[in-house]
């Protein structure tokens, strides 16, 4: 293979790559929608799930699924609203922002500061790879010096030797 069959070969994968990622998040948004259907349907029709919900997944579930940030008391209620009994907690609320900062720390979730005492939690939905094509690089390459230039300052400059003395050989 030639170098330009690579080049063509990792085009392609990134271009795979990045469909997939997007079909990922798409398919993975609709499985959120309809474990909340399932949930809200099957107790309207009486039916307990046979395989319980804990409360992490329940609050996975239901902030994947909204789409948009939540606060705790939007994520309890939404809890309650799905089905999932949160009567077994002493304080529901403190469970509800204690799984929340839990996910936050493990990035699963973003937590978003909207003001004094309002915290607000997304999913993270992670970052699309971009991949930087090969005469992007080789200008970024080309123009990292030329970056250094205009931000140098005196600093930067190396000391003078004095004139007259030889410099030392490493061996």
């Amino acid at each position: 293979m030639t170098h330009e069959d690579y080049r063509r070969a990792l085009e392609s994968a990134t271009r795979e790559y990045e469909e997939l990622g997007v079909k990922r998040r798409a398919i993975d948004d609709r499985l959120a929608e309809l474990a909340q259907t399932i949930g809200t349907l099957s107790k309207l029709i009486g039916l307990t799930p046979t395989v319980p919900l804990g409360l992490t997944d329940a609050v996975r579930l239901v902030v994947r699924g909204a789409g948009v940030p939540m606060t705790p008391t939007e994520v309890r209620d939404r809890l309650r609203g799905i089905g999932f009994d949160v009567s077994k907690y002493v304080n529901d609320l403190a469970a509800v922002h204690t799984i929340l900062r839990r996910l936050n720390q493990s990035g699963e979730l973003r937590f978003l500061a909207r003001g004094p005492g309002v915290p607000m939690y997304v999913w993270n939905t992670g970052v699309t790879p971009v991949a930087l094509g090969p005469d992007i690089l080789r200008f970024m390459r080309e123009n990292a010096a030329e970056h250094q230039a205009i931000h140098a300052t005196d600093e930067d400059i190396p000391p003078r030797r004095p004139p007259g003395r030889p410099r030392k050989r490493s061996r």
